[in-house]
């Protein structure tokens, strides 16, 4: 079930309604409701898959507790720590990249003339959201392992934190200790939390109908037609790609924290305004922050994190993003994206300045950037588009071939879309767009905070209007990392 569905409009009033006027009387038959509703929310796309959600969930509840009956012998416990890997990375491997290394093995004998046929390769369907909920169920037997949580004896809970559908398909991947505390403890309604959760859900729309699929249609076809467009409008693809991802992935984050405001429960931050960035460090710091910390927690830490000399450190800095980027798709353009990431990443972490940036925001002394924050920020966001040829293209060859007519085809031409969409409307609505995040930087959580009245009620019209206005019926995009 899509968030921008009408299915979704219906569905999330109906749940709401069920956990605070029915069943709010009982903590387990609130989260036996979660369960059914989160099950119900995934099996709208293919019910069939719900199986693998439930198998992960009784691996991890029962490896959790064995893991924490032998705590004191290491060998035991680790043994249960890997098969909870094996299990959960094992449905990842074969739904996401069976084919992807049956074909690469392929590629690599017909690469020194020995040619096969990928008679192996089978026609499997990718679960939506599966990176996401397999990570959320390993960091559980993670933190039991390295004795930061104490497993819960509780099923229900457990299977409502693995299934909690407002994060469920595309987070934030959340941790044990957040999340399972909240849904092991009481809740209780508050019209401030449920009024922020709204407002939340009304700028999640926003970002994703307004800005997002407003721009997709664009981004198509430059990238579908590139030989045809010169540098100016390859550039300009590539931008709009930028701020498209960003509204769609930031705006569906804040979608599902603001539904989790609904029913009392706190999700963890993930996009903390990343577009203006003055590294490369500090971009990852603010872009997609649950998965960045899962790696540093869960692989970069325990590879020795930067405590083992500088080689060493940049080793693990180049693991953490070629496993990032394997992540993100099954796809060597992603690879490729993770790779280039760590070598924009490297030199900031051996100049020390990886932290710089980690508790202050852009303009946190003198409101309006300095100089200096403007240069960072503009190059630390051409980089990070330019990265992005490599996320957005079908192959590592098309990426090149991309760039190849950026370099070589350097003229300017107006783009004028196949549809006749006007250009000087999209660049009005990006900069309207960037200006007022640059206004509420400070607080991700909190879109419409401004301290007179009129001005909320005016914002909350115009953004309001501006969905009716952009909202298109006839197209149901889905989410870009849904396919993640």
């Amino acid at each position: 079930m899509l968030f921008n569905s009408l299915e979704f409009l219906l569905f999330l009033p109906l749940v709401f309604v069920l956990y605070w006027f029915v069943f709010n009387k009982s903590l387990r038959i609130q989260n036996l409701l979660i369960i059914v509703a989160s099950y119900v929310f995934y099996g709208w796309w293919d019910w069939r898959f719900l199986f693998l959600i439930a198998f992960s969930t009784l691996v991890d509840f029962y490896v959790g507790q064995r893991i924490y009956n032998n705590l004191n012998d290491k060998k035991k416990a680790k043994y249960w720590l890997w098969v909870s890997v094996v299990c959960n990375v094992g449905l990842l491997g074969f739904f996401k990249y069976y084919n992807f290394f049956i074909d690469s093995f392929v590629d690599a004998f017909s690469a020194v003339g020995y040619e096969m046929k990928s008679v192996w390769t089978l026609r499997i369907i990718l679960p939506v959201g599966i990176s996401f909920y397999t990570f959320q169920t390993m960091s559980y037997a993670f933190d039991i392992y390295y004795k930061k949580l104490e497993p819960t004896k509780n099923f229900v809970s457990f299977a409502a934190f693995v299934a909690f559908f407002p994060q469920l398909v595309a987070g934030p991947i959340e941790r044990a200790s957040n999340l399972l505390g909240q849904i092991n403890s009481r809740r209780v309604f508050t019209y401030p939390q449920a009024s922020s959760g709204l407002k939340l859900i009304l700028w999640g729309f926003f970002k994703k109908l307004v800005i997002a699929d407003s721009l997709a249609p664009i981004v198509d076809d430059i990238f579908a037609n590139y030989a045809d467009y010169p540098a100016s409008t390859l550039i300009l693809g590539v931008c709009l790609f930028s701020f498209q991802v960003y509204g769609d992935f930031s705006g569906y984050t804040d979608i599902a924290i603001g539904t989790a405001k609904l029913f009392g429960i706190e999700l963890m931050s993930n996009f903390k305004f990343p577009n203006f960035s003055r590294n490369m460090a500090e971009y990852w710091q603010r872009w997609h922050i649950s998965l960045s910390t899962w790696f540093r927690h869960y692989i970069y830490i325990p590879l020795g994190g930067s405590r083992v000399g500088k080689l060493k450190s940049v080793r693990n800095i180049c693991i953490i993003f070629l496993v990032s980027g394997l992540w993100h798709g099954a796809n060597w353009t992603f690879v490729f994206w993770g790779g280039l990431h760590a070598l924009l990443y490297i030199p900031v972490f051996l100049m020390g300045r990886n932290r710089l940036y980690a508790d202050n925001v852009i303009g946190e002394r003198t409101w309006l950037p300095t100089p200096t924050e403007i240069l960072q920020v503009l190059l630390t966001f051409s980089l990070v588009t330019f990265s992005r040829i490599f996320f957005r293209s079908p192959s590592i060859g098309a990426a090149f071939d991309y760039i190849d007519r950026i370099v070589t085809d350097f003229r300017y031409e107006p783009y004028v879309h196949p549809m006749g969409y006007r250009m000087l409307d999209f660049f009005i609505l990006i900069a309207v767009f960037t200006f007022y995040e640059y206004l509420i930087r400070k607080d991700e959580r909190s879109p419409f905070k401004f301290k007179y009245r009129p001005v909320r009620l005016l914002l909350y019209v115009l953004v309001v209007l501006s969905i009716l206005l952009f909202y298109d019926d006839g197209v149901n995009r889905s989410f870009i990392y849904f396919q993640f």
